[in-house]
C-alpha cells in the first residue's frame, strides 16, 4: 500500500484525494454506511475502484482517513484571556463534536482504520489533539499563567472523555468535562 507521507501536496493525487473525501460525505450523508461500499464511492469521485483500494487497502481504512482529515481543526482554539477559560471552551466543544452521532462514527472509523502510513490514525488523531492543546498553553505561558501539561489535559479530560463517549451507557456530562479541566488546572497550580 502507497504511503501518503511521500505524496505531493498537489497535483493529481490531491485532486484524487479531494474527490474522494467528497464524495465518501455526500455518500454519508444521503445513505449513511451501510450501504456503503467502494465502488459506489469512486463512481461518485470519478475514479476507478482500483485507485481507491491501491491508495486506501480498503474501505474501512478510507473512512479512518475521511475521520483523520475531519478531526484535523481548522481554527485555532478560542482565546478567552485565561488557560483556565480557553481549555474549558476547547473541551466542551471537544466533548460535543466528539459525543455527536457523527463524532461518535468518526471515532469508530479511526479505530477500524489500519496504519497506511507512518503512524496509524488514531496516534495521528492524538497528535492533532495535543497541537491543539499546545497552541493553548503556550498562549497561558507566554502571558506567565499556570499550565498542565498537554499529557496531564490528554490523561485527565481527553481520554476520560473519549473512553465514555464510546463505552459508557452516556456521554460524560459538560459538569464532568469542567471538572476534569479544573483538576488539571488545580495540579498545575
Amino acid at each position: 500500500m502507497n504511503s501518503k507521507a511521500g505524496l505531493r501536496p498537489g497535483g493529481r493525487s490531491a485532486r484524487v484525494q479531494a474527490a474522494v473525501h467528497q464524495a465518501t460525505h455526500a455518500l454519508l450523508a444521503e445513505q449513511g454506511r451501510a450501504t456503503l461500499t467502494v465502488p459506489l464511492i469512486a463512481a461518485r469521485a470519478g475514479v476507478t475502484p482500483s485507485t481507491i483500494y491501491r491508495r486506501w487497502g480498503e474501505l474501512a481504512d478510507l473512512l479512518a482517513d475521511v475521520a483523520l482529515d475531519h478531526w484535523r481543526a481548522e481554527t485555532a482554539p478560542a482565546d478567552t484571556g485565561s488557560v483556565l477559560g480557553d481549555l474549558l471552551a476547547w473541551a466542551e466543544q471537544y466533548r460535543e463534536e466528539m459525543a455527536s452521532d457523527v463524532g461518535q462514527a468518526m471515532l469508530r472509523d479511526v479505530l477500524l482504520g489500519r496504519a497506511y502510513s507512518e503512524l496509524p490514525v488514531p496516534q495521528k488523531c492524538a497528535a492533532y489533539t495535543q497541537s491543539q492543546l499546545d497552541l493553548i498553553l503556550a498562549r497561558g505561558r507566554a502571558t506567565a499563567q499556570p499550565v498542565p501539561t498537554a499529557e496531564a489535559i490528554m490523561d485527565g479530560v481527553v481520554a476520560p472523555t473519549i473512553y465514555r463517549i464510546l463505552f459508557g451507557p452516556v456521554p460524560p456530562s459538560a459538569e464532568q468535562v469542567r471538572a476534569w479541566v479544573q483538576a488539571c488546572m488545580d495540579a498545575a497550580a
